[in-house]
């Protein structure tokens, strides 16, 4: 064998071995990111979940908004990338507690029952108006002391939230989408999607409730969303019997 012939088979072997090393560290990196992924999202392989669909409160039949199934469509995807297995039901045929399997629940108190108890139940500190009379407060959430109204196509809020039940170490999240219009549930799911990374780093396990305004719905749908604040401990806490009645309008926090 030439001294050629050799540095060609070399050259072969050792550009062989870097690519297996390589496809070695992208697929750890990939695996360990999924784990996290999974971890977040309580969906470990093969596990179940479960989807609960609100109904169009516009329409007296029994059908979903366009901008909740863009959502569900959404939820569905991330669900599918953990390897977990769900099940879709309407919010009136949930009868079953919560922190045994994930539970990903879309849509406000007045158009989805689960939400309402979940929100009794969990976020005593945050009241939404479901008044189906017009004015000034109808959609409007109370926060603590803080009120946000709606703006239709201009101003809208949405709380995203990733709740556990109890002390139990192997509880798993129920995560809330809970917007004063549909096209706010997707903008939710939307930066739940974009944003689980980092809020896996900033919460790990823990329950969390965040408020979050979606910009000019109307020219933009739900893809400008600024995080408003952390609520968390605003929602988890009683509502004060003497709440302030004065509309807030607040600035994006960093």
């Amino acid at each position: 064998m030439n001294d050629d012939l050799r540095n060609i088979i070399l050259g072969v072997v050792a550009a062989g071995i870097s690519a297996a090393l390589g496809w070695l560290a992208r697929n750890s990196l990939w695996r360990r990111s999924l784990r996290r992924k999974q971890a977040f999202f309580g969906l470990p392989e093969n596990s179940e979940s479960l989807l609960v669909v609100n109904r169009d409160p516009a329409t007296s039949e029994p059908a979903v908004h366009r901008f909740d199934v863009f959502a569900l469509l959404e939820l569905a995807a991330l669900i599918k990338d953990c390897g977990a297995n769900l099940q879709m039901v309407t919010q009136d045929n949930v009868q079953q507690g919560f922190g045994e399997r994930t539970e990903f629940c879309v849509g406000g108190p007045g158009s989805n029952r689960r939400m309402l108890a979940h929100m009794s139940a969990m976020l005593p500190g945050v009241r939404v108006n479901i008044d189906p009379e017009p004015g000034p407060d109808r959609g409007a959430f109370q926060i603590g002391t803080e009120r946000y109204r709606l703006d239709p196509g201009i101003t809208e809020y949405v709380l995203l939230a990733r709740l556990t039940a109890g002390q139990r170490p192997d509880a798993r999240p129920v995560f809330l989408f809970c917007g004063q219009r549909a096209i706010t549930n997707q903008a939710a799911t939307r930066y739940l999607a974009r944003n689980h990374e980092r809020l896996a780093r900033k919460h790990g396990k823990n329950s969390f409730v965040l408020l979050l305004k979606v910009v000019n719905s109307q020219a933009y749908g739900p893809d400008v969303v600024e995080l408003v604040e952390d609520v968390t401990r605003a929602a988890q806490a009683p509502l004060p019997p003497a709440a302030t009645e004065t509309p807030r309008s607040p600035q994006r926090t960093s």
